[in-house]
């Protein structure tokens, strides 16, 4: 069989066809109240970015519904909860500010897209806003919005994200613990399984103790 290559749009736009007006015209270049209705109920996102040389990443970012402030139609603030500390979102936004969101909302089948340029702030009013259990975000991502559509249905449909029938049974892998071990281990090499308990038991005590 022949592999066909798509390297320019008028090639892609022959096999793909073109998309129909309303799905152009829908990307707005602001919040309208329906994005602020999605932003507002989202406990979840996704946030894509890319250093200087396009290298790209995808971080999840989650926490109670309305997480992430709206500070105006064209200005998003996304608090940094403590994580790993490799900051791979962050520094991305130092060496390039173009940032994509995806917000989801469970039990909503469609999403929200936002598109725009990111920078890395401290400003104690925001920090405050974001507190939980006293607790204040050191640092916040605010995105300047250049582009807010809505998302539809269809990839969550197809994977039937939200039907309980289809939650799969953990217990299928191994720990994260382990799983990681295994994976920076020499070739060959099986972790002991008392070095896998404390993994593990340091991964839920850092669950318990500094989600925030």
């Amino acid at each position: 069989m022949t592999t066909t290559v798509f390297s320019t749009e008028d090639a892609l736009r022959a096999a793909m066809g073109h998309p129909m007006d309303l799905a152009v015209r829908k990307a707005l270049p602001r919040l309208d109240k329906y994005c602020r209705a999605f932003v507002e109920r989202a406990p979840f996102m996704c946030l894509g970015t890319a250093n200087a040389a396009g290298k790209t990443d995808v971080s999840p970012r989650g926490d109670l519904p309305g997480f992430v402030l709206i500070l105006d139609d064209n200005t998003l603030f996304i608090p940094e909860r403590p994580g790993n500390a490799r900051y791979d979102s962050l520094l991305n936004i130092i060496a390039n500010p173009y940032v994509g969101l995806l917000f989801f909302v469970p039990g909503y089948e469609d999403m929200l897209r936002v598109n725009g340029r990111a920078e890395l702030i401290h400003e104690p009013a925001l920090m405050a806003r974001c507190a939980v259990n006293g607790k204040e975000p050191k640092i916040g991502i605010r995105v300047t919005v250049e582009e807010a559509y809505l998302h539809c249905a269809k990839a969550l449909k197809r994977s039937k994200l939200w039907d309980a029938s289809t939650r799969r049974d953990r217990a299928e892998l191994p720990s994260l613990g382990k799983m990681i071990l295994e994976q920076t281990a020499e070739a060959g090499a099986v972790p002991d399984e008392e070095v896998v308990r404390t993994v593990d038991e340091f991964i839920e005590d850092n669950y318990r103790t500094t989600l925030y």
